[in-house]
């Protein structure tokens, strides 16, 4: 392996690889909901509780599906060759997602058509991140797995989580940019070409990135699953259990078990996976239990997480919309026009209560928005800041709130490394699994910020400052950055060599679990009439997840020193 002073050659390369995929992902993930949600800019009407629901499950099976690229990877494709399949997969199906847009060229489209191409776009995207991110992620640790590169290896995974989130800063921007300037088309073309310039990138730098692609197969042992058993064992099984679950509990029951069929059949999915992992524990060589079951804590724990944090596509979003001031100062009203949205008073509600009341008939009949001749931004506005008949306003995208947690990653990242580089220096730095229960601490800090926003708002009657958005991001970045790139880090330094990509897609089912249930804990926002319950839940949940790590702390810790880790 080539060696510098610091880190892998090939680490420059990956970064920007990453960050260019990231770029296309969020730039998508950015304006899926509004997509979904929009009703009078060629959206697909759907409404706010559906659309949530279709977006949490999206996002839960995009991070399911590494489980099973992982395996191929590492026992057929290799990383390189997964990371190109997954790359092409994906690139398509963003610009897949831009079809409707061919109708400005005189294209014309059926509805069944245009909805036939937005769920194949998404199993594109779902399959395509399957053998990506496990894959990238593996690369990166084995280029460290030298004695030169060994214990900067959290540094390494810092490094690397800033270029995921400086393509996630990105893209929001760019969306709102192309969806103004032309259409929701032209921002999802656009996402596609980010993640065909980061294949690029891979191409450039593949002399250097090469050092990480190891043969990890053990063909000598009887115990490891070959890919027949792991698709009949549980490919299959997880279809099947995915069917019962649509299906049965509203035979037992007359409804369904969570929010939604989808969730329970996702939720039944992922039981055959679960109980793969957890074989692999029980069927583990002597040296590998351990390890195996500390990651299997981890991903536990982080579970909770996810479902936090993975609001900020749903709850947030409709916080941003809903309840935050947004609109533009007249001194910057010139600057980029194509940057922001612009809306019209047409005619004044009879009252606040109306809008209210078509919430709420919207989440009982599962209808799209539809204003009373009124944008609804303007529902929880003063009345003497509601415009006159057709004098525009000029506000805020809400996609650009999506750029507020990445600005944060980027800004704090190196305050966070050379926090953790200052208390190395001390010997006083936490351990990975110590970084992660601390995480999960400060995480749930994050909520109290938005439990101050609905004070300060009177329950939504009015909207505030974006400042409570932007602390409240700021807060929850400071966990994530102690939680997210450890997690990755983690699973490379306990992970057995022969299936490391295989646990690397057990950290994205933790994951993918958690988006899903942000899905639901998102769904459950119109049921508080005091929407800072909402919020304290949330801080219940992500206290109860970081005192299980804190309790399972010096059990992880020893588990590390047999290792020769921190």
């Amino acid at each position: 392996m080539e060696t510098t002073s610091k880190h892998p050659k090939g680490l420059p390369y990956l970064f920007f690889t990453e960050m260019w995929e990231r770029f296309g992902y969020y730039l998508m993930l950015g304006i899926f909901v509004l997509y979904m949600i929009d009703v009078e800019k060629g959206g697909l009407a759907i409404a706010d509780k559906v659309s949530y629901d279709i977006f949490g499950t999206f996002i839960a099976i995009t991070y399911l599906t590494p489980f099973l690229g992982g395996f191929l990877a590492d026992k057929k494709l290799g990383y390189i060759k997964s990371v190109y399949i997954g790359g092409v997969l994906m690139g398509l199906g963003y610009m897949g997602l831009g079809i409707p847009g061919l109708a400005a060229f005189g294209i014309e489209l059926s509805e069944t058509f245009v909805m036939a191409s937005f769920w194949l776009s998404m199993l594109l995207i779902v399959v395509g991140n399957g053998f990506f991110k496990p894959s990238i992620s593996t690369l990166l640790g084995n280029l460290y797995s030298s004695e030169a590169y060994k214990e900067k290896k959290d540094w390494g995974y810092n490094l690397f989580y800033m270029g995921i989130n400086i393509g996630a800063l990105l893209g929001p921007i760019f969306a709102a940019f192309m969806r103004n300037k032309y259409n929701w088309s032209a921002s999802f073309f656009t996402a596609g070409v980010g993640m065909f310039i980061g294949l690029i990138v891979f191409t450039i730098g593949l002399k250097h990135v090469r050092a990480g692609e190891r043969n990890t197969t053990d063909a000598g042992s009887s115990k490891d699953s070959s890919l027949a058993q792991v698709l009949s064992y549980v490919f299959l099984p997880a279809i099947a259990a995915g069917v019962i679950g649509w299906f049965l509990p509203a035979k037992l029951f007359g409804g369904t078990l969570m929010d939604s069929k989808s969730t329970d059949a996702f939720l039944f999915a992922s039981v055959p996976v679960i109980i793969f992992y957890v074989s692999l524990w029980l069927r583990a060589r002597e040296g590998e239990k351990r390890p195996i079951a500390a990651l299997l804590a981890i991903f536990a724990v982080s579970v909770v997480f996810w479902a936090v944090f993975k609001q900020n596509g749903t709850a947030l979003t409709n916080w941003g919309k809903y309840y935050t001031d947004r609109e533009v100062p007249q001194a910057v009203e010139g600057i980029s026009r194509d940057l922001y949205q612009v809306e019209t008073m047409q005619t004044k509600p009879d009252s606040v209560n109306s809008f209210d009341e078509q919430f709420r008939a919207q989440k009982e009949n599962d209808k799209p928005v539809k204003t009373f001749g009124q944008h609804v931004y303007f529902r929880n506005l003063p009345a003497e800041r509601i415009p006159i008949n057709g004098e525009p306003v000029y506000l805020i995208s809400t996609e650009l709130f999506q750029s507020i947690n990445p600005f944060w990653v980027v800004l704090l990242t190196p305050l966070v490394i050379a926090a953790f580089a200052w208390l190395r220096k001390r010997k006083k730095e936490p351990t990975t699994p110590g970084k992660i229960a601390l995480g999960l601490v400060i995480s749930a800090l994050s909520t109290l910020v938005m439990v101050g926003a609905v004070y300060a708002s009177n329950n939504g009657a009015m909207k505030v400052s974006t400042l409570w958005l932007v602390g409240c991001y700021g807060v929850i970045t400071v966990g994530e950055l102690c939680l997210s790139p450890m997690g990755l880090s983690l699973v490379s330094k306990l992970s057995p060599p022969r299936f490391t990509a295989l646990m690397m897609g057990g950290f994205f089912l933790s994951t993918s679990i958690g988006n899903k249930m942000s899905g639901v804990l998102a769904g459950m926002w119109y049921g508080y009439e005091n929407k800072a319950n909402f919020f304290l839940v949330n801080c219940l949940l992500l206290l109860g997840a970081g005192l299980a790590a804190f309790l399972l702390l010096k059990w992880l810790n020893k588990v590390m020193e047999e290792k020769g880790l921190r």
